[in-house]
């Protein structure tokens, strides 16, 4: 039919349930099944068709439903269980913060991305929902935080396989009208817009509200009349378009969202950038400074001294770096109105990097956001590790284990993806307030406690539903691809419950390796078809768009599920989503994981079928080097480094059979009880992971370790106009224009062989070249099989330092001498980015 407009009918609530709206505009549902079942209850059907939306589900359920439930007093009871649930967790004033952080001062979050629940598809895997968890435990621990992003309202996108397994891309536009946001409201009423100028356009930018428990998360959308239509598509694709998009696209999210906070008077000291895409931030927050008179590097440290940036892959892909042509086509005008120069503005953001064979100069976001921050951390242990080094060219002569990046191992919201089953069945054991203190990890030992019966009940269950959930999935896919019946009926049969299940869910770029797993067929069918110990597999994962490598992957997996030997025990599953993502980490037995190491900064799905007792099988990469423990799960491959990618992959490959075969299978069908047992395992799975990987950990540590520091540091260089990021600004730059002309050499008188205990003279000259002595840090080094040691040379009076150096322990020393401009207040010995070795 023709359509000549659209209205919204809102649904009328009974007075008794009436608080159900106001329920579904708050993602505390998303946590909490006993919500979600009140709005699936209303009509089961609607609430799947509609991805699980209470605000959907609320408009297309007929008033005679409505009604009738309110007359419901077995309902009713269930609905004022949750609505009492709700209300004191809104109005709880005895948060974690409010305990152990009263001093912080406001967060403001930002990020390109996040993943809250399927029914809000502006998220595109791993660094979304990591996003999303990160808002919701800075609810539960009761945080002044306050998160930016954008509202893209064709989403990510839906994926679809043809006949033949290949991914194909369906674009859905998103009814703003149905969703659990609101417009976002100034203090006078109105709804709130900003303005931002993308090349030589002014662009209105509408603000949407989304509450997220106790915080709110504001949501940027260019969708409105006003624009043009190129500029209304600025907010229809997440990771879509080309690099002129993107750059765009990143514009919008860090001025925009700087603009939208001060629109809404919200207040931010400490502010976190998610990853390199909202860099630019850094610009709109230095302008604000400008314009009350600052001179441009005072404005730099101001700015940088109050910002934390999480870097998130190793990845060159992960790493946005644009020319500057380009860069001049959007930022032209930026260098104006920071009142400096394009060569200085742009020299905090410049990588040399090869293009076409040539080095040449680009704006990298991510070498923008480590300059304008002055913290900045990795997402593991080993992925801090790999960003030291890969970052190092940016503090010229300091060693790798110096570079000022530090980590904070992710997590995931364990109430998010645990099931209601196992959060019922863990009731039985932990204590009433647990769900506050998830990331006490003497709580978890009471997990012992359960017995064998009880964890293989749940999970059998959380098994059954997954693949109910599989075979319904599948035969939707059959159907829409005009399949044959006996391939529809076929779909009963997929998957079979007592077979021990393993599940593979993620993003398909290609150093994941999805298809490690087939690099010996005939070895992997003897495993799958073993006639007493069969083994069987799911896989999901969306691939880029533009990724062909990836999408090769899906097909390839997706055609040998068809082979004979494969049939029904290997599965891939369409439309990879958060829906997709908590079956799967719920139901399957064992997760599975193997990157190519050490390209996983993190990965977090592993965590998550942990929180369900589903033992981590993965390479020691990301977080499963430190969360593996030789009880709770099982290693692929060695941790090692490999010069031949083939040799690594021939590697891993014959580790995963061989675990496969000897351990996993045989400890999956041996004997159910005593130690060693199944149990045993699934007990251990979720009592080290649930507290050390959950999100709540994670928040506490940037609290900790970031939050709390920096917003000290950054009150400290702003107060009194900025007075004192005034004169570091200063000393840096009279300390780099002399730097060049300053001196150092040195001499240590060093025996052959000594003693441990035994010191060794070492002495310096230096000629500071006007920089106050006291301003030089010089030092020896000692290099210890990798590892540093410095010792401080004292000053002699002329330039003179010098000192005797102990060499405390056994082995082979390198020795060193060098010198670096430090004074009080600096973030970080390196700093001032200077270096000179004798």
């Amino acid at each position: 039919m023709n359509v000549i407009g659209k209205v919204t009918v809102l649904p009328q609530l009974p007075g008794s349930i009436a608080r159900l709206s106001e329920l579904a505009y708050n993602l505390y549902w998303s946590w909490t099944p006993h919500a979600q079942a009140l709005y699936e209850t209303l009509d089961p059907s609607l609430w799947e068709r509609f991805q699980r939306n209470p605000v959907r589900t609320l408009l297309e359920v007929p008033q005679a439903r409505l009604q009738a439930v309110a007359a419901d007093p077995a309902y009713l009871a269930r609905y004022a269980q949750v609505m009492k649930d709700f209300d004191a967790y809104m109005g709880k004033a005895d948060t974690w913060a409010s305990r152990k952080a009263p001093g912080l001062k406001p967060v403001a979050y930002f990020s390109m991305e996040y993943g809250f629940h399927e029914s809000l598809p502006i998220y595109s895997g791993g660094l979304g929902v990591l996003a999303g968890d990160h808002c919701k435990s800075a609810s539960d621990l009761g945080l002044p935080f306050t998160a930016v992003g954008m509202l893209f309202h064709q989403g990510y996108f839906r994926q679809l396989f043809d006949k033949d397994g290949w991914q194909n891309e369906a674009y859905d536009e998103l009814d703003l009208t149905t969703l659990p946001i609101t417009p976002a409201r100034t203090a006078g009423g109105e709804e709130a817009r900003v303005q931002v100028r993308i090349g030589d356009r002014e662009v209105q930018v509408r603000v949407w509200n989304l509450n997220v428990g106790r915080i709110r998360v504001l949501l940027l959308d260019t969708n409105v009349p006003e624009n043009s239509e190129d500029d209304r598509k600025l907010t229809a694709r997440l990771y879509g378009g080309n690099q002129e998009l993107r750059v765009q696209q990143y514009v919008l999210l860090g001025v925009a969202g700087i603009r939208a906070l001060r629109a809404l008077n919200i207040p931010g000291e400490v502010y976190h950038m998610n990853e390199g895409h909202a860099a630019l931030l850094g610009l709109e927050r230095m302008r604000e400074y400008v314009a009350q008179g600052l001179e441009f590097r005072t404005a730099v440290e101001t700015v940088a001294a109050s910002t934390l940036f999480t870097t998130h892959t190793p990845v060159p892909a992960g790493n946005d770096a644009f020319g500057y042509d380009l860069m001049d086509r959007y930022l032209g005008k930026w260098p104006g109105l920071l009142n400096t120069t394009r060569d200085e503005l742009y020299a905090l953001a410049r990588h040399e990097q090869l293009w076409d064979g040539h080095l040449v100069p680009t704006f990298s976001m991510t070498v923008f956001a480590l300059n304008m921050s002055r913290a900045a951390n990795g997402v593991s242990e080993l992925h801090g590790e790999v960003s030291r080094d890969m970052w190092k060219f940016l503090y010229e002569g300091a060693e790798p284990e110096e570079v000022p990046i530090g980590h904070v191992t992710n997590g995931a919201h364990n109430l998010t993806f645990t099931s209601q089953a196992m959060r019922d069945l863990l009731s039985t054991v932990l204590p009433a307030d647990w769900t506050e203190r998830l990331e006490d990890e003497a709580m978890w030992a009471a997990v012992e406690g359960l017995s064998d019966e009880q964890l293989r009940d749940v999970q059998r269950d959380m098994k059954r539903e997954m693949i109910a959930f599989v075979r319904a999935r599948v035969r939707e896919q059959k159907l829409r691809n005009g399949a044959s019946a006996a391939d529809v009926a076929a779909t009963g049969t997929l998957l079979d419950e007592n077979t021990v299940t393993i599940g593979f869910a993620r993003r398909f770029a290609t150093y994941k390796r999805a298809t490690l797993l087939f690099r010996d067929r005939e070895r992997l069918s003897r495993i799958v078809n073993h006639p007493e110990r069969p083994v069987q597999f799911v896989f999901a994962g969306k691939a880029h768009p533009a990724d062909n490598p990836g999408k090769a992957f899906i097909q390839e997996i997706y055609r040998m599920s068809q082979e004979p030997e494969f049939r029904g025990k290997i599965v891939i599953l369409e439309n990879y989503d958060m829906n997709v993502a908590r079956h799967l980490v719920q139901g399957v037995d064992i997760w599975l994981n193997n990157p190519r190491r050490p390209l996983e900064a993190s990965g977090t799905s592993g965590m998550k079928a942990s929180f369900n007792g589903s033992p981590n099988f993965s390479v020691l990469d990301g977080w499963w080097r430190e969360g593996y423990d030789g009880t709770n799960g099982w290693p692929i491959g060695e941790e090692r480094e490999y010069a031949d990618l083939n040799v690594q992959d021939d590697a891993d490959a014959y580790s995963l059979y061989q675990t496969l075969e000897t351990e996993i299978a045989p400890r999956y069908y041996g004997t159910p009880t005593g130690e060693n047992s199944w149990a045993d395992t699934v007990r251990r799975a979720i009592q080290t992971v649930s507290p050390r990987f959950s999100m709540q950990r994670q928040v506490i540590d940037y609290v900790q370790g970031y939050y709390l520091p920096i917003g000290e540091r950054g009150a400290e260089l702003a107060e009194n106009s900025s007075a004192r990021a005034r004169e570091i600004a200063g000393w840096k730059g009279w300390v780099r224009q002399q730097w060049n002309y300053t001196t150092l050499t040195a001499q240590a008188q060093l025996p052959a062989t000594t003693q441990p205990g035994q010191t060794v003279p070492v002495s310096a000259q230096v000629n500071p070249a006007g920089i106050n002595l006291n301003e030089l840090r010089v030092e020896a080094v000692l290099n210890r099989g990798g590892h540093l040691t410095r010792f401080p040379l004292k000053s002699q009076g002329d330039g003179r330092f010098s000192a005797d150096v102990p060499l405390n322990e056994s082995g082979l020393y390198s020795v060193g001498v060098r010198m670096l401009p430090v004074i009080e207040g600096l973030s970080n010995d390196l700093e001032a980015g200077l270096m000179k070795w004798a």
